[in-house]
């Protein structure tokens, strides 16, 4: 321990003895440093946050809510394209200097290094943006980087409740060139296969009575599947009605009482619901909770409150009438089917033509099976584009609309300016004590003994004259004003620093 606190102190003395050529490098390094940090640009930020919801009963009940995320997430992906990031750099000041498709091309990979967009919840993103130096001042800058925000979110805002509709219409095209593509195929199956049938009459055993009842089995089956899809609309359509409809109704007399409340709660509810309201919507939870509270309150009343619903119990009927309907229809088609392929299996009596009838057969099923999907597709597309123009399915809304800076992000110039001091100080310390280490020099008499290895009698004392103690004082004053002046200059570039802070907010 007394070691270390020997070579502390011999180190000490070291860069006191040589504390100017310490304070020369100081000041050599700290301006040049502070120099070097005045031409480092302020970069100013710019923030905003938009909430995105998906939250539409209709879109939820045909089965088409998850698109509409996959939407939200290709913009999302797409937003920092190079095409909105030009649309970007032409509606802001980026724009001003570009006078060519190289320069626009080097201006939109500077913007796309500064913008970044993040999405800290499912519905929730942040949109940030950076703007310095490119020739602007300190307030332009701060400016520009609100103003690339600003247009980040319109062109959010464009992209996803705008574009999609357009996406839509074309792609509903797509599919109506598909479809028409599709069933002249399948008419051209359809003809090979009733050609096939002629020519070979005479090679079929029993070919008219049997060819006559597959025709006939496969129109009834037309028929039959033309029913269905009648029949399944139908019942989806009392469905509908059925669950906006309330069970129970008010009548005359029957409306005091906790059990006359729950039967208009109930009514209401079944209203809200019926007019698109999710069960996370802020009336439907304080409905639902009344309905709660009413129903143990009604548990303690005796007798009815409310009557049956004569237009509930018709639509029950209704769609019990339609349901049986749709299961003997389903069940007749089943039918069909076995029947045209037990007629089709005695048709043909020579392999060869069996074998090519069952081909052609097999090609016909499986166009009309990829035509009817096709149409289903085309249907659902068609019924998905019309919620989406009618009902807009998604809910936008900036929360935070984007910031003005205050104070540059970036460089933390106080933290920087402070940093340079500290660093000026190590290293005018660190010259002065490695020029001592250089110099054959000894700075007590126990450092001498460990070098000669030789035992110290004795050392004499420094004395000084009057007049060179004067002069000592003397440089010792002008050593500490110049130590100062290294701290008084770093306060007035705090100083600068922090009124052109105040200038720009």
């Amino acid at each position: 321990m007394t070691n270390i606190y020997e070579e502390v102190r011999i180190a000490l003395y070291g860069i006191w003895h040589r504390r100017w050529l310490a304070l020369a490098i100081a000041w050599g390094v700290c301006l040049l440093g502070w120099l070097v940090v005045a031409t480092v640009p302020n970069s100013y930020e710019s923030k905003a946050r938009i909430f995105v919801q998906i939250d539409d009963v209709l879109s939820d009940q045909i089965g088409i809510g998850g698109d509409r995320k996959r939407d939200i997430e290709r913009v999302r992906q797409t937003l920092t394209s190079s095409v909105n990031l030009e649309k970007v750099v032409r509606a802001t000041r980026l724009g001003d200097k570009v006078t060519s498709d190289k320069q626009m091309e080097s201006t939109v990979l500077g913007l796309a290094k500064n913008i970044k967009v993040v999405s800290q919840q499912d519905n929730l993103f942040e949109i940030s943006a950076s703007s310095g130096s490119g020739g602007f001042t300190d307030t332009e800058n701060a400016k520009l980087a609100q103003d690339i925000v600003q247009k980040m979110i319109d062109i959010f805002r464009e992209e996803n409740l705008a574009g999609g509709r357009g996406e839509m219409t074309d792609t509903l095209a797509f599919m109506d060139q598909q479809l028409a593509d599709r069933q002249k195929d399948l008419e051209s199956a359809e003809q090979k296969r009733q050609e096939f049938e002629s020519k070979n009459a005479t090679m079929m055993p029993g070919s008219g009575g049997l060819t006559g009842k597959i025709e006939g089995a496969r129109s009834e089956l037309r028929g039959v599947e033309s029913d269905l899809l009648a029949a399944q609309s139908a019942v989806a359509s009392i469905s509908g009605q059925l669950s906006g409809t309330p069970p129970t109704i008010m009548v005359p007399g029957a409306q005091g009482g906790a059990k006359g409340s729950l039967a208009q709660a109930q009514s209401d509810l079944g209203s809200m619901r019926a007019r698109g309201l999710t069960d996370s919507h802020p009336d439907v939870i304080a409905l639902k909770a009344q309905i709660a509270s009413l129903s143990r309150a009604a548990s303690s009343e005796g007798g009815p409150s409310g009557a049956p619903n004569p237009a509930y119990s018709s639509l029950q009927s209704l769609k019990a009438d339609r349901e049986a309907s749709l299961i003997a229809l389903q069940s007749r088609k089943a039918s069909l089917q076995q029947e045209i392929s037990q007629f089709t299996a005695q048709q043909y009596g020579e392999p060869a033509i069996a074998a090519e009838a069952s081909r052609i057969n097999r090609d016909y099923d499986v166009l009309k099976e990829n035509y009817d999907k096709l149409l289903r597709d085309r249907e659902q597309l068609r019924l998905r584009g019309q919620v989406e123009s009618e009902r807009d399915a998604v809910k936008f809304e900036v929360i935070d609309p984007p910031t003005t800076p205050r104070s540059p992000a970036a460089p933390d110039r106080p933290m920087l300016l402070m940093l340079v001091l500290i660093v000026g100080v190590g290293a005018g310390c660190g010259a002065a004590f490695a020029v001592g280490q250089l110099r054959s020099t000894y700075s007590t008499t126990g450092q001498l003994e460990r070098a000669t290895g030789m035992q110290v009698l004795g050392s004499v004392s420094l004395t000084m004259t009057r007049t060179a103690r004067s002069l000592y004082w003397k440089h010792l004053k002008w050593f500490a004003g110049a130590t100062a002046g290294l701290a008084l200059v770093l306060v007035l570039l705090l100083a600068v620093e922090y009124m052109k802070r105040g200038m720009v907010a």
